[in-house]
């Protein structure tokens, strides 16, 4: 899709790695102007010379903290100073803690839901006025945990389904103000996060992290574990007019591993 979103404005919350990154990415290719927001600078300096790298405009890069009201805030002060306009916004922020139930602290919890749940919404919120300005698009990653829970996971379970209902409310809003709210949740992709969560749950289960990977793939009878180019495929057309009539709609990439049926 080259130009295909040429002078559009793309706000990537968690646009320094994996998912996030790649969406950049390919949003840059497309030609748009992309604005890639994380809490690390050094990951958002190596991500923003692979995305400049891609062709289009050069992304700007954001390092603030979207767990605070503040931190969200400053992303849409620093879009307006320099844009004055957004037409699509993508949550892609957001890591929650696995292990043992019982082990798990409220630290934890509260930590999982202040970005990845309270972040997504406040981007929301505050991002609105210039997307329904543009008429644009919301695109939330979430995950499969949202629909298919596990013991392990409990903390990014239940976060995963609060944003998945979320998602779905905005987008009865959406269909008055002419904002496209969709979602998607990717299962098992090859990330650094996908690496990290490997770590938690080798550590909770004592199983090995090649066994778990594996188990990945085997025990849903998936071809590959899936890559970040999947999800960012769809994010790309959930974007553009000729999916102007997807609205509220959440759809799985994990190569079929989610079993029940919707």
């Amino acid at each position: 899709m080259p130009g295909e979103f040429q002078g559009k404005v793309v706000v990537i919350t968690g646009g320094s790695r994996g998912i996030g990154r790649e969406i950049a990415v390919d949003f840059a290719k497309a030609g748009a102007q992309t604005v890639i927001v994380s809490s690390s600078e050094t990951n958002l300096a190596a991500a923003s010379k692979t995305v400049a790298a891609a062709g289009g405009p050069a992304p700007v890069a954001i390092a603030v903290n979207l767990k605070t009201l503040d931190g969200c805030q400053q992303v849409l002060k620093h879009v307006e100073d320099k844009f004055k306009r957004c037409d699509i916004l993508v949550n892609s922020a957001g890591a929650t803690k696995a292990g043992t139930f019982v082990d798990l602290p409220d630290d934890a919890w509260m930590d999982g839901y202040a970005l990845k749940f309270f972040g997504c919404v406040r981007m929301c919120r505050l991002f609105w006025p210039l997307l329904k300005t543009a008429q644009g698009h919301v695109v939330n990653i979430i995950g499969g945990a949202a629909r298919t829970p596990g013991a392990d996971f409990t903390i990014g379970g239940s976060v995963n389904a609060a944003m998945g209902n979320f998602s779905k409310s905005l987008s009865q809003l959406g269909k008055r103000d002419g904002v496209n709210v969709n979602a998607i949740h990717p299962g098992a992709t090859d990330t650094e996060r996908f690496g990290e969560l490997l770590d938690q749950r080798s550590r909770a289960s004592g199983k090995s992290i090649d066994d778990l990977r594996k188990e990945a793939t085997a025990k849903d009878g998936i071809r590959r574990i899936g890559k970040p180019e999947d999800i960012s495929a769809l994010t790309l057309f959930l974007c553009t007019e000729r999916a102007r009539h997807i609205q509220g709609t959440a759809i799985a990439v994990d190569g079929g591993s989610t079993a029940g049926y919707y």
